[in-house]
């Protein structure tokens, strides 16, 4: 398959366009490929072409340009606390301010959380079991009195999984769902997307005045949003987002018990504060939950890159970016075993181990010569047709319509309306993750897979698609690296390396369960009809894209927040079981 002429002259007509300058023609406008070949399809129209590019292209031109861009103006994020000590960084030149973390703090944890008596845990299923056994541990270790009780609905079979855990309705650690919330000062409300969005009213109701709703997530503020509501005026509201899922947040800060410290990173967002309590309540909630370091961010700002990073390179992106190269390379004549190693266990292995120590630029520095030439071949091709996906996703998110997306669906996963229920399926039986199953179960322990230089091209690309996304969208940089990168090599891909993507897919929360599959099949659709199809037609490399790629700002950033990762890497057995409750006992 070649690219059409209809592609063709639709980017001439964006090169000829009288509105943008010529030097922006020669940076922004050139053409990611081309082609010769007839096309099977008619021209568009001239009239149909001058309409779109006056209408929509320019803009999207000027937004999303090859030249890396430094971080559009943001809303302040300093911030100031009592308790903690507060560090300024410097991150490609922009200045943020974080805390950093550590069994040393803990300490600390009785004068940031003054006031509470009981912190209530809310659901049991991906942040609960490890935030609240994170915070239990942690301050018991402080010898506090502070409570932490998780809160269940009557009913749940996660009450069996809580009293394995240590928590226990003799002890005062384990109740029902209301008397937690009606009980406690600090709720932290950890049940899904879709539940929080059908029983947000009922939370509220519950809540003391004065007390603090805790969120990990942003989502409740953008379905609020959506409906033109907002948090009650008597409570505050605040948010600790761990960058990881879960199961990492418990294996990190297990894994950190021996030294001073060793989690997953957090950011954390103060979106009312009633009585000048909620930063230092929020900074003590990250440092009990063993992060590194925290770093500030705004309620919505976090839902936008949170929603919007899950249906990209966290999940979704690389989820259709390992499909279609795997299908291309057995199509290529590449025997099953041998494409998945060099798709799903390169992109979980060598280059995720590769990007967590040394950086995106120390993979394409290790190829050689040819493999860099790969290399570029596929970042050339694959920067654009991601970078599409990637701009549609996340200003479905900021719309809200992803939001509505996952409520939606969450309420179709029961019988509605003379309706029959559609629960997700799950994705695991299909021939490539059969192919993984026999791949890991002979997979020596510390084999991390080939380096492959085409594979590592499409995924660079995927990953520096979404930074300049987020960057353009006025994230700062201490979120885009952890949302684009970090989250990804830190703590979901070891995960990914030990049990296969598909597992992933198939057991992370409900909101990027539903995200991936509905944005995975856009990656594979298009990398394969736009960048594979310029890649086997010899289109020439652009030129300024490796060049941008090779002298992008963002390098040195990732730089200075290497040295605040995990001061321990992940360790994840191959029967690591992340499954959620709930999953573990339908199945």
């Amino acid at each position: 398959m070649a690219a059409t002429t209809t592609t063709t002259s639709f980017k001439a007509a964006l090169l000829s366009t009288p509105s943008i300058s010529s030097s922006t023609k020669s940076t922004v406008l050139k053409p990611r490929f081309t082609s010769s070949s007839s096309s099977r399809y008619s021209p568009i129209p001239k009239s149909l072409i001058a309409h779109h590019v006056s209408t929509k292209t320019n803009a999207i031109v000027a937004k999303m340009g090859t030249v890396p861009s430094p971080v559009s103006e943001t809303t302040s994020l300093d911030f100031h606390t009592s308790v903690f000590q507060k560090e300024k960084i410097s991150l490609a030149g922009h200045e943020e301010y974080i805390v950093r973390g550590g069994q040393h703090l803990f300490p600390l944890l009785d004068d940031a959380f003054e006031g509470i008596k009981q912190i209530g845990v809310i659901g049991w299923g991906s942040q609960g079991p490890a935030q609240a056994q994170n915070l239990r541990d942690s301050l018991a270790e402080a010898k506090s009195d502070v409570v932490v009780k998780i809160g269940l609905r009557k009913g749940s079979r996660s009450f069996a999984e809580a009293r394995a855990a240590g928590f226990t309705e003799e002890n005062g650690t384990l109740g029902d769902i209301w008397e937690t919330v009606a009980g406690s000062d600090l709720v932290l409300l950890l049940i899904s997307d879709s539940a929080q969005a059908d029983n947000y009213e009922k939370v509220f109701s519950h809540m003391k005045p004065n007390s603090i709703l805790g969120l990990s997530h942003g989502f409740l503020l953008g379905h609020l949003q959506s409906l033109g509501l907002d948090f009650p005026k008597n409570i505050s509201v605040i948010a600790v987002c761990p960058k990881g899922m879960g199961p990492s947040v418990r294996r990190l800060y297990v894994q950190g018990k021996e030294i001073n410290g060793a989690g997953i990173n957090a950011s954390f967002a103060v979106h009312q504060d009633v009585d000048g309590r909620a930063t230092d309540v929020a900074l003590g909630w990250s440092v009990a939950l063993g992060s590194p370091f925290t770093f500030a961010t705004t309620l919505e700002q976090e839902y936008k890159s949170d929603i919007f990073g899950e249906r990209g390179i966290l999940l979704g992106a690389v989820h259709g970016v390992v499909e279609c190269l795997f299908r291309r390379y057995v199509e290529d004549g590449m025997s099953e075993e041998l494409a998945y190693k060099n798709t799903v266990e390169c992109i979980t292995g060598i280059v995720s181990k590769t990007i967590s120590t040394k950086g995106m630029l120390a993979v394409y520095n290790s190829l050689s010569e040819e493999g860099k030439k790969r290399f570029e071949a596929a970042y050339s091709a694959s920067y654009y047709p991601c970078m599409e996906i990637l701009y549609e996703c996340y200003e479905d998110v900021a719309s809200g319509s992803e939001i509505c997306s996952v409520v939606l669906a969450g309420r179709r996963f029961y019988e509605k309306e003379g309706l029959p229920a559609f629960p997700m399926g799950k994705i695991d039986q299909t021939r490539m993750w059969k192919v993984g199953e026999r791949v890991r179960a002979t997979r020596a322990k510390d084999d991390l897979g080939p380096l492959c230089p085409f594979t590592s091209g499409v995924f660079v690309a995927l990953m520096m698609a979404q930074i300049e996304v987020l960057r353009k969208k006025g994230h700062s940089y201490s979120e885009i690296i952890n949302e684009s990168l970090i989250e990804a090599v830190d703590s979901l891909n070891p995960f990914m390396h030990a049990r296969g993507v598909s597992f992933m897919v198939d057991n992370c929360s409900t909101t990027a369960r539903l995200g991936s599959r509905k944005w995975a099949p856009r990656f594979d659709y298009n990398l394969t009809q736009q960048a594979f199809v310029a890649v086997d037609s010899g289109a020439p490399i652009n030129q300024d894209l490796i060049s941008n790629f090779l002298s992008d700002p963002v390098h040195e950033a990732i730089e200075v927040c290497a040295k605040l990762r995990p001061t321990v890497d992940i360790s994840v057995p191959p029967d690591a079981d992340f499954v959620r409750p709930e999953l573990r006992q339908s199945s």
